[in-house]
């Protein structure tokens, strides 16, 4: 009972406080602590950069998942009422979903002012160049920032802490931080091949789950659609709760030159991204309720 106590603290610190600060953020200090590696290692050949990539990978992911198990199990060994708050504050950093509602509300609001202003709110969560994106592509490329997301910030993280506590959590946020550093083509190819790789398999249940939250599929058909929409998109999994949101919503979402999802329908419109917040706030409280059922099943079991 006391995860659950700690996920509906930490989900009340989320809602209410939103992200702390990059000088108070344990994944901003991983980012840093990360660095030196990569520059080392997006110099080295092929097959060093792979090896060296892997090593870094399981090292981290090793001494965050045994730390956070000693944090877990210390703190829960008092008292679970003394536990519980601890617990939320070290469960806070591995999920973010104020402050990705926050920033896609941005986009669409920029966007009523003027295209640059909204262009610019855009270039804060996405890493692509969107200097030649119009209206259009910019709300459909906040939508799609949005569904993904939804699953990388906050389903993933929360499926993992169902499933094996804190340690759980806290590995998938090194795998997915790892994996955004690291996880592009050119000179990261090889280093970043392992993390992209771990981030891949870690994210693939999670990324259907999030697909499911944002578009049940109450009819046969409409879980085969939504496979064929996801099929159109490089990452085995982003496809999924894109895809998903953009056959609930009814709009086309595209990143040009790469792919193009529910290609006959037409551009969202500010509209769209309003109720596309909606759905995404209501999957991400589902999401919420049913991690903490699971735990408190789980517990009730164990």
């Amino acid at each position: 009972m006391t995860l659950v106590i700690a996920l509906l603290l930490a989900w009340a610190l989320d809602l209410r406080f939103g992200e702390p600060r990059s000088a108070w953020h344990p994944v901003a200090w991983l980012g840093s602590l990360l660095a030196p590696f990569g520059r080392v290692l997006s110099q080295a050949s092929a097959a060093w950069a792979f090896i060296g990539g892997a090593l870094v990978w399981l090292v981290f992911a090793g001494a965050i998942a045994w730390a956070a198990w000693a944090a877990q199990t210390q703190l829960m060994a008092p008292s679970p009422w003394f536990a519980a708050p601890l617990l939320a504050l070290l469960l806070k950093p591995t999920f973010s979903w104020r402050m990705l509602r926050d920033e896609v509300a941005a986009v669409d609001t920029g966007l009523a002012h003027s295209l640059e202003a909204g262009r610019a709110r855009l270039a804060r969560i996405v890493s692509r160049d969107v200097n030649a994106l119009d209206a259009d592509t910019v709300r459909e490329t906040a939508i799609e920032s949005l569904a993904e997301n939804l699953n990388d910030a906050l389903v993933a993280p929360l499926f993992w802490y169902a499933l094996a506590g804190l340690p759980g959590a806290a590995v998938y946020r090194f795998a997915n931080t790892l994996d955004a550093m690291w996880g592009y083509r050119g000179r990261w190819e090889w280093a970043g091949k392992w993390s992209a790789l771990a981030d891949d398999v870690l994210s693939w249940l999670p990324a259907r789950l999030t697909a499911i939250l944002l578009r049940p599929p109450l009819q046969q058909g409409n879980w085969r659609a939504l496979r064929a929409e996801a099929r159109h998109t490089p990452s085995p999994n982003g496809g999924w709760p894109m895809g998903a949101m953009a056959l609930r919503l009814g709009v086309r979402l595209r990143k040009p030159g790469v792919y193009t999802l529910n290609a006959r329908a037409p551009s969202p419109g500010a509209l769209h991204v309003a109720r596309a917040l909606r759905l995404a706030t209501r999957a991400a409280w589902v999401c919420v309720a049913v991690v903490m059922l699971a735990i408190g099943v789980k517990a009730a079991w164990a």
